[in-house]
This record gives structure tokens, sequence and C-alpha cells, in this order.
């Protein structure tokens, strides 16, 4: 690939920052507040996220920079543990990492556009409206890298901007604020060491999804030793701000109980600033938002699939490129994958269940970073992570409790975690009787 054909640093920072200002940001502030009533513990979900998601962009900054290959954990786990653990984590990348948010910031697109312009729209309406987002996006980006990258980054440019706005109008325009107050209270500690804090921290965590984004394709990247970390660790921190800022002005501007259990918690906080009129043109806004994200998903996801093809025979026909490098037939895989989740998943089921499988699928990369110190200390490393070994220590302790907590209250989506694991297993083995890469193929490439 020639440098002129890569992404350059906006591009790539786009990319990331798309990732992860979606869907997450835009509804589990509802589910939150099924179980959690205080606005100190609110914010205090989404500062350890952002946290979370730092520590963990740092680390994965040293993998990507010292193994220059495009495919996230697929790679990372495949040249630190075994071949089989990197595609089992390829594969979850692949069947839920990537399809399943693609289809719940679909989802969340058809849900505030409608809200907005047919509120009585029903099932149907709806996910024709997110198919046709997918559909769309994924015609774009299986033409030129040049359209692709200018799409990405005029959207996230938009949905930075336009979030900046409804905060400042929450904080310095509107006039008639919810009585909240952010300081801590008694019961808060209490709040925070409980099970329903941590399984919060799993919604949390899904809307952080895509700190990472850029290592699935690190290969494409103008100089990943240099721009990689930078991308990672800019992305998380920008992110995290406006979290922040857009969840607290969501409840200085809604009243909780309007918002508790509530999916459009943009467009409800938005008609309680502005009025009916005023607050359906604003979903219409934040529904745009989500384009970017759908199309962030669209061009990283792929490149997993890619350079699984690219190792194991059978799966070889997914990794075809067109002319300008891009893995066409790998982008119309995932779409397809992502237009069932629509079909077929129920909204909650479907964001706890892929919001694990993603942290569990990171929580091992992060572990692998240690390994590799330990064994291969005279690795190359452009980057090495801040703060080794106390910050990426963070992101395992936080995403750590997070997980046990989830998986053991919520076993029905524990089982599917487990059954999507045996499944990738399984299938690798299969893959293996068809001609597999062995440890020393897997060595990172620039």
């Amino acid at each position: 690939m020639t440098q002129t054909s890569r992404y350059g640093f906006t591009p790539a920072i786009s990319i990331v920052v798309a990732n992860m200002i979606g869907t997450g940001v835009f509804t589990s502030l509802g589910f939150q507040l099924l179980g959690i009533q205080s606005p100190f513990a609110i914010l205090m979900l989404w500062a350890l996220g952002g946290a979370a998601a730092f520590s963990g962009a740092v680390s994965y900054a040293e993998l990507g920079a010292a193994l220059k290959r495009s495919g996230g954990e697929y790679q990372f786990l495949a040249r630190i543990f075994h071949p089989g653990a990197g595609f089992v984590s390829g594969w979850i990348s692949v069947s839920i990492g990537f399809a399943a948010p693609t289809a719940l910031a679909a989802m969340t697109f058809a849900a505030y556009l409608t809200a907005a312009i047919a509120p009585d729209a029903g099932y149907f309406v709806k996910s024709a409206i997110a198919i046709a987002l997918i559909l769309s996006l994924t015609a774009i980006h299986s033409m030129r890298r040049r359209a692709s990258a200018l799409l990405q980054t005029v959207f996230t440019a938009i949905k930075v901007i336009v979030i900046i706005a409804f905060c400042a109008a929450a904080f310095f325009v509107f006039d008639e604020p919810q009585p909240i107050d952010f300081r801590p209270h008694g019961g808060d500690g209490a709040v925070i060491a409980s099970a329903g804090f941590a399984v919060a921290l799993i919604y949390v965590s899904f809307a952080y999804t895509g700190w990472n984004a850029a290592t699935y394709l690190t290969g494409e990247i103008e100089r990943p030793e240099r721009n990689l970390p930078i991308i990672l660790a800019a992305g998380a921190i920008i992110v995290a701000v406006l979290y922040i800022a857009l969840n607290a002005s969501f409840l200085i501007a809604a009243p909780m109980d309007a918002l508790a259990g509530e999916i459009e918690v943009g467009f409800i906080a938005a008609v309680s600033m502005f009025g009916e009129a005023a607050g359906a043109w604003t979903a219409i806004i934040m529904a745009g938002l989500l384009i970017s994200t759908v199309s962030a998903m669209t061009i990283a996801g792929p490149r997993v699939l890619r350079v699984i093809g690219e190792d194991y025979a059978v799966f070889r026909p997914l990794a075809k490129a067109n002319a300008d490098g891009i893995p066409t037939r790998a982008i119309l895989f995932q779409s397809v994958l992502a237009i069932l989740f629509i079909i077929s998943g129920s909204f909650e089921s479907v964001l706890v269940f892929a919001g694990s499988l993603v942290a569990l699928n990171s929580f091992a990369a992060v572990c692998g970073l240690y390994v590799l110190r330990l064994r291969e200390p005279d690795l190359p490393r452009p980057y090495k992570a801040f703060g080794y070994p106390v910050v990426p220590a963070i992101y395992l302790c936080v995403t750590g409790w997070a997980l046990v907590y989830t998986l053991s209250t919520r076993p029905a989506e524990a089982v599917f975690v487990i059954g999507v694991i045996v499944a990738g297993a399984a299938l690798y083995l299969f893959a293996r009787k068809k001609g597999a890469p062995a440890q020393s193929d897997l060595q990172d490439f620039d």
C-alpha cells in the first residue's frame, strides 16, 4: 500500500471519535437511571469509563506501534498468545464487536428520527430506516478511500460541534434547569460500590467502545509508530470530556423520571429545553450525528475480517480488496450481520451482550501488554504505555469489576457470551484444517 493511499492523522482520529460517540451516550442514561438516582454517581460512571478508556488507549498504543499490522485484538492475541486466541478474538470482533454496535447505532438513528417526524412509526418502519442507513454507507465505503475519509471527517466534526452547542445551551442558555446537585451526598459511596453501578458501567463501557478503533487499520495509517499513540489517547480524552458534559446536560434539561428507561434521552432533553418544535429539529440533528458512528464502524470492522482472510484459506475470499485497497466483501459481510441484528435483536439485551464481549476482548489484549513486555523485552517499541504498569492496570481493574458483576447478574447474556466464544473456538478448529498460519507467520509488518 502506498503512503498516499493511507489514512492521515485527521481522518484516523475522526474514525476513533466517531466510533466512540454513538449509541451509548444517546441511549444508556435511560437504563442507568432505572437503578441509580444519584447525579454524582451518574457522572462518576462516565468519568470512570473515561479513565478506563484512556488507560486502554495508551495500552493499545504500545501494542499497535510495536505490532504494526491491522486487525486490532486479532493481531495482538494471535501474536502474543496463540493463533487460536487471536482467531476467537477476531471472531468476536467480526460477529459481535462491530456488527452489533453498528446495528444499535442504526436503530438509535431510526428511533431519534421517527421520534421527531413520525412518533407513531412502528417496528417495521424503524427497521427499514436503520437498514437503509447501513446499506447507503456500505456503498460509500466500498468505493474510494478519499471519499470515505472525507465523509468521516466532515460528519465527525459536525457531531462534536453539535454536542458542544447542546451542552452550552443547557448550561448557559436554558432558563429552567432541573433542581439537581452534582456534588456527592451521603449514600453515594454505597451506590458506587453496588452491583447496579457495576452493571451500569457496562453500558458506559459500551458507550466508550471505539477508543481502540485505529488499531483495526494500523497498516492503513500514515506513520503508525508516531501517530497511533496520539490518535488513541487524544480520541479518548476528547470523548470523555464530551460525554461527562453531555450527560450533565441531559440531567439539567429533563427530570430523571422522564428519562428513566427511555432510549431517546437526547430527544426528551431537547423537548424539555426547546419545546416540541425545536426539540424535534434537535432530535433530527442528533439522529444525523449517528451517521458518522455507523460510518466509522463500517470502515474499521471489516479490516479485522480482511486480515483473518489473509491468514486462513477458508476465509480468503472475504479478504479481497478493490483497486484502492478497500476490503469490499468484508464490508458487505459485516453489513449483512448488522442487518440481521436489526431484524432479530432486543435493544437492551444486544447492548449488554455486545458490551460484555467487547470488554472481554479488550481485557485480554491489555493483559497481553504485560505478557509481551515480559517475554520480549527487546522488541522495538516506538511508544511505551504511559504510566506502565499502573495505568494499564486501571483498565483491567475497572473492566474486570464490571464484567464480573454484569455476567453474574445477567445469566442469559452470560450464556450467550460463552456460546459466542465456544462457536469461535469450533470455527478455528475447522479453519485450521483448511490451512492456518503458524505462530511465526503472525509477525508484524509495516
